[in-house]
């Protein structure tokens, strides 16, 4: 009784913990729970009504994560959130079940303009449907977010270098915990642009650093 009381206030510490790093505009609509569903992903976010949105944490394997590597992971769904990439409602399937049905009904009594109107419906909802469901454009956005979970890891004390390092651990240790080959391939994915991106980084930090340089010598110089 007592282990499981213990357990129980360790994850509510660790979900105020997680609360306080949302950025200050965030904090008021953005929630942060433990997943409640069967095998749930490490972390997810979704809409759960208008202008609310929820952080869900699978709480036994986020313990498995280093402190640094689960901030990141963190700062990457709030990304998310602030590139307004995280699912919806899902209305699209509702409009595809009404357009399809609606021009199931009109081809009986032929009229052909709400016929029209309903095979426009069925074929936007399912233009939109593919696009959430496109890999490339998840890929291109999952990208995205983490680059802007690195600048709020900045805005939130951490170094670039250490910012990069702990994404890029975090992403290595989800990859290592990830069997299927498809959800591999594209953690995979991610380490690879983040590595290149770091890669960047580095070397627009060293041409700085030597434009820099150049500056003091030529105040040595002149001064």
């Amino acid at each position: 009784m007592a282990s499981f009381a213990n357990t129980a206030r360790s994850e509510m510490s660790e979900l105020q913990r997680l609360k306080s790093l949302l950025p200050p505009e965030l904090q008021s609509w953005v929630f942060v729970e433990s997943a409640t569903a069967i095998d749930p992903a490490l972390i997810t976010c979704e809409e759960i009504g208008k202008d609310e949105v929820e952080i869900q944490i699978d709480l036994i394997r986020w313990e498995q994560f280093a402190l640094d590597q689960r901030n990141l992971l963190f700062w990457h769904e709030v990304a998310r959130i602030q590139n307004d990439t995280i699912p919806r409602d899902g209305w699209e399937m509702a409009a595809l079940a009404i357009g399809l049905g609606g021009a199931v009904g009109e081809l009986w009594v032929q009229d052909g303009l709400l016929l029209l109107l309903a095979l426009g419906l069925s074929g936007f909802a399912g233009y939109r449907l593919y696009a959430r469901n496109n890999g490339e454009r998840r890929l291109q956005e999952a990208i995205e977010a983490d680059e802007r979970a690195i600048s709020l890891a900045t805005r939130f004390g951490y170094s670039l270098p250490n910012a990069y390092r702990s994404l890029g651990s975090a992403l290595k240790a989800v990859v290592e915990q990830t069997p299927k080959k498809k959800k591999r391939s594209f953690y995979e994915s991610r380490l690879q642009a983040l590595r290149r991106s770091a890669a960047k980084a580095k070397a627009k930090a060293k041409a700085s650093r030597g434009d820099q340089l150049d500056m003091s010598r030529s105040e040595n110089v002149y001064g």
